[in-house]
């Protein structure tokens, strides 16, 4: 059996989460302490709730953390896209960001909808 850190869905919520993080560091001030350290936050939870899921002896708990890590993904798409409006994250980036996001959601839900 596979680890959860080998499997591309979690590979691609830490490439995600890893982008926000250094992006950050680019950021005003203001941005960083509001926007910032929630989608920090957010992202970094997609991969760690994949990864306590993962850890759990049954199905259905293994489940509950999944949607967990669901209900991340979406508010990290949230702040993303406040960041995008702000004028925080340029076009492009945010290009590069919805990328992610839209190869992400459907393997999580593929992920979860195996789970057994």
């Amino acid at each position: 059996m596979k680890h959860i850190s080998e499997m591309d869905v979690h590979k691609l919520a830490e490439k995600l989460s890893d982008m926000i993080w250094y992006d950050f560091d680019s950021w005003p001030q203001k941005a960083q302490s509001t926007i910032g350290y929630q989608v920090i936050k957010s992202s970094d939870s997609i991969s760690a709730n994949l990864s306590e899921g993962y850890g759990r002896y049954t199905p259905a708990d293994r489940k509950r953390f999944y949607y967990f890590s669901r209900g991340s993904l979406e508010g990290t798409k949230t702040w993303l896209n406040k960041a995008a409006r702000r004028q925080i994250v340029d076009f492009n980036r945010m290009i590069e960001y919805n990328s992610i996001l839209n190869e992400l959601g459907p393997q999580l839900n593929g992920f979860i909808n195996a789970t057994h």
